[in-house]
Parts: C-alpha cells; sequence; structure tokens
C-alpha cells in the first residue's frame, strides 16, 4: 500500500470516530443539567416565559437528536455557533484562547525536546555515572510531582520572593516588575512566558529523558550496535545514525500525544499561572454548561489529537528503519 492511499483510509477512518466523540460529549453535557436555568440562576427577575424564549432561540427546546443535527450541519460550515453568556461566536472566542495554549505549549514541548534527547542518551552512554544519577533523580522527581505544585513553588520563588517575573497571565504592566529596569511590552510579554514555559518544560523534560535514556540503554546492548563499533564505525556515528534512530519511536509517540493534547493538558498549567488559553476556558465553559463553547472546544481537541497520531504514524517510517507504511 502506498503511503498515499495509507493516508487516505486513515482520514476515512477519522471521519466516523470523531462523529462518534461529538455524539458521546453532546450527550453528556445534555445530560449535566439545563443550561438556560443555569444561566439565568442569578436573576431571579427572570420569568418561566421569558428562559422558553432564550431555548428557543438557542434551539434548546428541540428534541436532542435535531439539537445535533442543526449542531453538526452549523460545524460542517465551520460554525460552532455563539456562546450562551453574551452571545459572541464561539469562532471568535477560541481563536483568540487557542493560540495563548499553543504558544504557551509548543515553547515547552520544544525547549523540553531540545534538552531531553541530548540529555538521555548521554545518560545511557554513562550510565551509573554521577552524572546519569544526577539526572535520574531529576527526572524522577519532575514525573513525581504535580504541574500545579511545581508552579506554584516556580510563583512563590520567582515572583513573591525575589521578584523576578510576573506570578500569571500572559500580559501585564512592565512597570509592575522592574527586571533589569526594562519596561518594553514585548520583553513584558516573554516575562510572562518563562514561568509556565519553564514548569512545563521540566515536568515534559523528565519523561523525555526517562524514556530516551531506557530506549538508549536497550538498543545500545543490540548486537547490530555492537558490531558497528567492532568495525571501527565512529562512536557518534553509531549513537545516532545506528542506534537513535530505533530508540526514538517512544519518543515520538509521546510527542504526538503531547501536540495532540495540547488542548486536553492545558487547564491545571493555565489555571495555576491565570494563563488566558483555551484549556481553562474550558474548565469555565464546563462548570456554567456553556453548551456551544465546550462542543467546539471538545471538536478542536479530537481533531488534534487524531491528526497528531495520523502524523506520528507516518513519521514512524521515517525514523525507524524497521518500520514501514505497507
Amino acid at each position: 500500500m502506498s503511503l498515499l492511499k495509507y493516508v487516505a483510509r486513515r482520514v476515512l477512518f477519522m471521519i466516523p470516530m470523531a462523529i462518534g466523540i461529538s455524539i458521546i460529549s453532546f450527550l453528556v453535557m445534555y445530560a449535566a443539567g439545563d443550561p438556560i436555568m443555569l444561566a439565568t440562576a442569578g436573576h431571579p427577575n427572570i420569568t418561566e416565559g421569558q428562559r422558553e424564549a432564550l431555548r428557543r432561540y438557542y434551539g434548546l427546546d428541540q428534541p436532542i437528536p435535531i439539537q445535533y443535527l442543526n449542531w453538526l450541519s452549523h460545524l460542517l460550515v465551520g460554525d460552532f455557533g455563539k456562546s450562551l453568556y453574551g452571545g459572541r461566536p464561539v469562532n471568535q472566542l477560541i481563536g483568540n484562547w487557542l493560540w495563548e495554549t499553543v504558544k504557551l505549549n509548543l515553547i515547552a514541548l520544544i525547549l523540553a525536546l531540545a534538552i531531553a534527547i541530548p540529555v538521555g542518551i548521554n545518560s545511557a552512554l554513562k550510565q551509573y555515572s554521577a552524572g546519569d544519577a544526577v539526572v535520574t533523580t531529576v527526572a524522577i522527581f519532575g514525573v513525581s510531582m504535580p504541574v500545579f505544585w511545581i508552579g506554584v513553588v516556580a510563583i512563590l520563588i520567582f515572583s513573591f520572593w525575589l521578584g523576578w517575573l510576573p506570578s500569571g497571565g500572559a500580559y501585564g504592566f512592565p512597570e509592575l516588575w522592574p527586571l533589569f529596569g526594562i519596561t518594553d511590552p514585548t520583553v513584558d510579554a516573554i516575562a510572562h512566558l518563562i514561568l509556565p514555559v519553564a514548569v512545563l518544560a521540566y515536568v515534559q523534560l523528565a519523561l523525555y529523558v526517562r524514556l530516551t535514556r531506557a530506549q538508549m540503554l536497550e538498543v545500545l546492548r543490540q548486537d547490530y550496535v555492537l558490531a558497528a563499533k567492532a568495525s571501527g564505525i565512529p562512536n557518534n556515528m553509531v549513537v545516532y545514525k545506528y542506534a537513535l534512530k530505533n530508540a526514538i519511536s517512544p519518543v515520538i509517540t509521546y510527542t504526538g500525544l503531547a501536540i495532540g493534547g495540547i488542548v486536553g493538558g492545558a487547564p491545571m498549567t493555565e489555571t495555576t499561572f491565570n494563563w488566558p488559553g483555551l484549556g481553562r476556558r474550558f474548565v469555565q465553559a464546563a462548570t456554567i454548561l456553556d453548551f456551544p463553547v465546550v462542543m467546539g472546544i471538545t471538536m478542536i481537541i479530537t481533531v488534534m489529537i487524531l491528526i497528531a497520531n495520523l502524523i506520528v504514524d507516518i513519521s514512524y517510517a521515517f525514523v525507524d528503519p524497521r518500520i514501514r507504511v505497507e
């Protein structure tokens, strides 16, 4: 089977998968309660007739299958509907929030990979050395500690005690943190990124180091690697050209899942740092039963994960010589 046919089959398989997830999510949201009652709970003067008018306006007075089909028909043309709170288009809201989430998580992911892969390789090459012990200890600590706890500690140290960096948000007032006397708005935006990116990168870095180290230790003991070394091939070529290709598959798998789950894994970090991203907004929307916002974000998460899995599967064929798309 050619690569093109493989991709086409996978894409066709993704369509019913996405529809199935949307149906389940729609039913779960509907079972959570009446969003109009929740939205108007703080307004005792609103009558039941006014609530019914709101249900008709948002189409919530129709049977569930009709509601779903109406929502799906709008989704197919790129319309996520309007938020129940304020009536703003969900497309506009998600567009603003998504960029902040992707920016934060992608920077952290790239930083984590850039550090973790060479550190993991070096740790495997020098197994049981003092450096390996330090790397293993730090990695275990990073894997074990919750993201929000590390985030709170970082905020206490670098924001409240030292006063070097902002404690939260994506943008703010540069004059409130006179780091080195710099008050430029661009530098202010970068400063707001430092703490959440550092925390996210450290947590991901710990897992990538463990994965890379474990896989490299296994591959370096293989007969073909030992034979390559015995034949006089330079050690760096053996490690990076032959061994790493066969050891990198689990890292690619986890990276694909991390990219696909950028939004799904964002709420904890974004809540800790008060980051105006999609993850924190998703939690808020689910709490107040804002159907259109929740469904819109859910579908974005679904599509991102499905596409990420497809990219990972294709990447295997180019990175690992033992795997071919056939």
